[in-house]
């Protein structure tokens, strides 16, 4: 059924009004496109996909909405490839993984990888502060990268895309975990979970050796408890138990946690 009048008007996720940085040429992206293994059909979803913030006087012409696509699209193609290339994976470790390649700090490697950073329209003071090797603009832009290519080409041009970006990343072991909390951090980011977030629930006990009780909390899924003696640990012992709960964590240090 069709729908009249109470939505907003669409808007062209590729109107882009100003050429290059402060009103300088924009690079040629032939060069990336040819590292990206994709030619745009329609080259101004590209130049969105390369315009910060800063470049525009409307959030609507810069990359962000590119960049929400992308991030979908970047979670559904690895979640894919990830299925396929580890047949004999658990749903746990197969979560570490995905949380492990679509983090921002893997994204940003990719984004380098391209070289994006001297493709990208940034307004001066943005220039000026070191943007085009900044992490998170990077991250940002790369996933920008992955929905123009899907709005441009489909999900099997994306997935392509994505497949020679992180397809080597894949292979390789997964990083280790530093703790519990990051544990439980990155499996409910791979999962599309909001953060975690802990609250004390309890304390007893004398003033030099008190428990407390930590809550370790996920919206949508029921809470998890744990005592420690100080916040610290009981938070790390509530993340532990959550995970534990969901099949994530054991305690033989070679085994498949998460």
């Amino acid at each position: 059924m069709a729908l009249h009048g109470s939505l907003e008007p669409p808007v062209q996720l590729h109107q882009v009004s100003k050429v290059g940085d402060g009103g300088r040429k924009a690079p040629d992206t032939a060069r990336l496109e040819a590292v990206l293994g994709h030619r745009f059909a329609d080259q101004s979803l590209l130049a969105t996909a390369l315009t910060h913030m800063s470049a525009e006087d409307s959030r609507l012409a810069s990359y962000q909405r590119l960049e929400f696509l992308g991030d979908r699209v970047l979670g559904l193609s690895v979640a894919e490839l990830l299925f396929r290339q580890f047949p004999q994976s658990e749903e746990g470790n197969l979560s570490r993984r995905l949380a492990d390649l679509v983090r921002k700090e893997t994204c940003a490697e990719v984004a380098e990888g391209w070289n994006l950073g001297q493709f990208m329209r940034l307004g001066e003071g943005e220039i000026l502060g070191g943007a085009r090797k900044n992490k998170a603009i990077l991250a940002d832009a790369c996933e920008a990268i992955i929905g123009a290519v899907f709005i441009d080409g489909g999900y099997e041009a994306a997935r392509a895309l994505i497949e020679r970006a992180f397809g080597e990343r894949m292979l390789k072991p997964v990083r280790p975990l530093r703790d519990a909390k990051t544990a439980l951090q990155e499996w409910a980011q791979g999962k599309g979970y909001p953060t975690p977030t802990y609250s004390e629930r309890g304390r007893s006990g004398p003033d030099h050796a008190p428990v407390f009780v930590v809550a370790a909390k996920i919206t949508g899924l029921a809470d998890a408890e744990a005592r420690g003696p100080s916040k610290r640990l009981a938070e790390q012992a509530a993340a532990e138990a959550f995970l534990r709960r969901e099949g994530l964590w054991n305690d033989n240090p070679e085994g498949d946690n998460v």
